[in-house]
């Protein structure tokens, strides 16, 4: 044979090797659909001869003629259902290559290119990727988003994610971790923990209080590649203020008596001896029975309760300080960290929500607005949210701070599907949030409590691209509907399979330390398959407005008989979800997912595939879950009614922005009145947007015209007075 020499698709040039050619259609021979379309192993050395005799005549040729030649002989020899498996396998293995490309590229753009430039580096708010373990963070990430792709999801799911029908999300940690957790930190707290470098004890200030829930959400981010929550923050800071009381009063007692050559007599009864708000008669005897004194009582007894306020403010600075400057994950990035509290009626519980929002309202070094964390204030009729009840002054509060610093956002407890689990009293029976909108309260398999669970995992479907898909036709869209909820619940049990043979000892924070229910009852080398039945699971969407558009050509802020396409097709993913819950007793929920970066992913891809379409392709992003259009021109009342419906039927998360113009710190009441708003029409979870300026200077963030108030920096002729707005 007079060939030698074979040249790669690299450019490198080899030996021809005879059995490179008998491999390949092996391979493709195993492939067969039915043992009668096998060839034999003289078929397969016909045929390799047939390709040898074929190129023969050459001196050189390149690996893709020999494929085409060996594609070809499969055919003249009649072996079609071989052909087909080597056309697959070279389509593979080609998209392999260019997958692998586009790799590199992704390298070489986050190692070598200006990071302002670059989009992929600035895909999450709480990542550093300009610092070098940032740069490590996301080359780790891409390279197991590429294995992940090309190795290992069946071609079902990775062909949906690739074609954008859904987005996976997450994709690196899916052989790795789980999404996100609610820590209840009284019960983390008992005993104290540790975060694997050494143990804890448990804390007995309020300092120390607030010191460990920033160590306890940063320990529990490195096992997880979701946000974490703190549940019931005001009660888990409440008992800190308690134990600060204590031992301040007994240092004012010992001072006082020192001071005034006084022989203390007796104990102090802490039952009667707390904090409060108002001067307590109850306390001052009890400490005037042992001071001698009821002048000196009161006295003590006051500048307990202001020490303990000022050590109380001190913690809550500290902990908004804490939580936007320490790092998980190698240094690379902030804990996505959310708090929710408003419900503790008791005063030091009271006391802790006072001094958070006060430090919220403050702000960071410079005066800026504090990304982290996520402050979520959890209303209820009865406790805060009627003029009469024991917190309404802290709903004002909230109102306030919200209306300078875009946070708290609110949590409606009072909503019949909220409502539901509510116990009097019991912190785990009130709903609360991750930061993003996730939701998770039901469950099948045990108790039904927001503390110490979390969503598994989630995936989100592209409603627009199977509205555009279905050019119209109603039932064509629901067809392809059910087959994308269905690979979406199939590609989450996928997932499932490899994370829950892991063991405790793969998550030493979350499953060691018992933050995750039921955990507490395992080994370290047990497997976490049996408490993952406590987490949810979830399928989302994205673009409703936009699939109601192609759909129909109006979305459900400008018809009625759209609002009620989009009730159908969001209660149609809802009674699937439903039905799976039933079926397999696991915890599969609805999301109107938290789609930031997906919203301008699956409107490049389908504005790329589909054209310009005005309404539908036409934005650089498509709109949020189930939100009325940001652009439209609607009333806040008629879009909170509009929207409202959707937050009954998303049970794994949900979320309402109604916007304000103006400054509405200058009108916390109309600010308060959209508020309430929003609760009385069952809204779930829910904020208020408004213009926030950001001097880049000096870091000043609030209300900017002429002149920052922080730096005075002033408006010249010599160019323009610069600020960011932050939305």
């Amino acid at each position: 044979m007079k060939l030698k020499i074979v040249t790669k698709r690299s450019g490198y040039k080899v030996s021809y090797d005879r059995k490179k050619i008998f491999n390949a259609i092996a391979g493709a021979n195993r492939d067969a659909s039915t043992d009668n379309d096998k060839l034999s192993q003289e078929d397969i050395e016909r045929v390799t001869e047939s390709v040898e005799l074929a190129i023969s005549d050459k001196d050189g040729i390149s690996v893709e003629e020999i494929q085409d030649q060996v594609e070809k002989s499969l055919m003249e020899n009649n072996f079609f259902d071989a052909a087909k498996h080597f056309i697959v396998y070279r389509q593979k293995h080609a998209q392999r290559r260019e997958a692998q490309e586009k790799l590199m590229e992704t390298y070489r753009d986050i190692f070598f290119t200006d990071s302002v430039k670059v989009d992929l580096k600035r895909d999450n708010a709480n990542i550093n990727t300009d610092a070098s373990m940032g740069i490590m963070l996301k080359l780790g990430a891409e390279g197991s988003k590429f294995f992940v792709d090309n190795y290992v999801l069946p071609e079902e799911f990775e062909e949906a994610d690739r074609e954008n029908f859904i987005h996976i999300h997450d994709k690196d940690f899916s052989l790795i971790t789980l999404n996100c957790c609610q820590i209840d930190l009284l019960k983390l707290f008992h005993g104290g923990f540790s975060t694997g470098h050494g143990f804890l004890r448990e804390p007995n200030s309020i300092r120390s209080y607030s010191s460990l829930a920033c160590i306890a959400i940063q320990s529990n981010q490195n096992d997880m590649f979701g946000g974490q929550s703190i549940n019931a923050f005001d009660y888990a800071m409440a008992e800190g203020v308690r134990k600060s009381f204590k031992k301040i009063l007994k240092s004012e007692i010992q001072r006082a008596c020192e001071f005034c050559d006084v022989e203390p007599n007796g104990e102090i009864d802490f039952n009667i001896c707390t904090y409060s708000e108002k001067e307590n008669p109850a306390a001052i005897e009890n400490l005037t029975a042992i001071v001698g004194s009821e002048k000196l009582a009161k006295k003590i007894y006051i500048q307990s309760c202001k020490d303990v306020e000022e050590e109380t403010h001190q913690a809550m600075e500290a902990l908004i300080h804490n939580f936007n400057t320490l790092h998980s994950r190698a240094g690379a990035q902030v804990p996505f960290s959310s708090i929710n509290y408003g419900m503790d009626t008791s005063p030091e519980g009271r006391l802790a929500t006072r001094e958070v929002l006060n430090a919220i309202e403050a702000g960071l070094g410079n005066g800026e607005t504090p990304i982290f964390p996520i402050s979520v204030f959890q209303l209820k009729a009865g406790v805060n949210y009627n003029l009469d009840d024991p917190n309404y002054d802290l709903f004002r509060q909230a109102c306030k701070v919200s209306a300078k610093r875009l946070f708290p956002n609110f949590v409606n407890l009072d909503a019949p599907y909220n409502i539901q689990y509510y116990k009097p009293g019991d912190y785990n029976s009130y709903v609360a949030t991750m930061g993003c909108r996730t939701r998770v309260m039901s469950n099948v398999n045990g108790a039904e409590q927001s503390g110490s669970r979390g969503n598994f995992s989630f995936v989100t479907i592209n409603l627009p691209k199977l509205a555009l898909e279905s050019k119209g036709d109603v039932d064509k869209f629901f067809e392809l509907y059910d087959k994308y909820i269905t690979i979406s619940h199939d590609y989450l049990l996928f997932r499932l399979k490899t994370i829950e043979e892991k063991h405790v000892y793969n998550y030493p924070f979350l499953m060691g330390q018992g933050v995750w229910m039921g955990s507490d009852k395992l080994k370290p080398t047990d497997s976490i398959k049996e408490v993952l039945k406590h987490a949810s699971y979830s399928i989302g969407f994205c673009g409703l407005a936009e699939c109601l558009v192609a759909l129909i050509g109006k979305h459900h802020g400008q018809s009625e008989e759209a609002q009620q396409l989009g009730l159908k097709i969001v209660g149609h993913l809802r009674h699937r979800t439903d039905e799976y819950t039933k079926l397999e007793t696991r915890n599969w929920t609805t999301f109107g997912t938290p789609a930031e970066s997906t919203a301008g992913q699956f409107q490049r891809a389908n504005r790329k595939q589909y054209g310009f379409i005005k309404g539908v392709t036409s934005r650089d992003y498509m709109t949020n879950s189930s939100h009325v259009p940001v652009y439209f021109p609607i009333c806040i009342n008629d879009k909170i009614q509009i929207e409202a419906p959707y937050h009954a039927l998303c049970n794994a998360g949900h979320i309402a922005y109604v916007e304000m113009d103006g400054d509405p710190a200058k009108n916390v009441s109309a600010f308060e009145a959209v508020v309430r708003a929003m609760h009385d029409s069952n809204m779930g979870y829910f904020s208020i947007n408004h213009p926030v300026d950001r001097d880049p200077v000096c870091g000043y963030t609030g209300i900017i015209r002429n002149e920052c108030p922080h730096c005075h920096r002033k408006e010249v002729s010599r160019g323009t007075f610069h600020i960011e707005r932050l939305k």
